[in-house]
């Protein structure tokens, strides 16, 4: 009696080994390639500076968490902050103003202060910050 052996087949090529190299070639320009765009000209960020006295003179606007707003310790309309900081300005055009916010404050209603107070002609707007502790 004669045993047939099936015909054996030729082992077609795997493609496993051709994803592991599109794999590693994948991660390679990942690492060596730059994900963000750069700038036609040099940007310096700007840095915080701690441990020296705030700056004496001005007027302080305090935002709360919420948004709400004082200037000089006086709680204020928003309709009425840019009169009030004008009518001050008018007095003294060497004002300084000191943005105090809560750190809860949403930024959207940060900056637009901030702008707002060197489009009326602060010589100078100082945002006031708190250095994180350890612990």
């Amino acid at each position: 009696m004669k045993l047939n052996r099936p015909a054996r087949t030729p082992h077609s090529e795997t493609i496993i080994a051709l994803i592991d190299v599109v794999f590693f070639l994948l991660v390679f320009f990942m690492l060596i390639g730059r994900m963000d765009a750069t700038a036609p000209f040099d940007v310096r960020p700007a840095t915080a500076v701690t441990g020296r006295d705030m700056p004496a003179g001005g007027v302080t606007l305090a935002i709360s968490g919420q948004g709400a707003l004082a200037l000089d310790g006086e709680v204020i309309a928003r309709s009425a902050l840019s009169p009030a900081l004008s009518a001050l300005l008018a007095g003294d055009p060497e004002l300084r103003l000191r943005i105090n916010a809560h750190r809860a404050a949403e930024l959207r209603k940060v900056l637009p202060l901030v702008a707002e107070g060197e489009a009326l002609g602060f010589r100078e707007v100082v945002l006031v910050v708190t250095p994180e502790t350890d612990g």
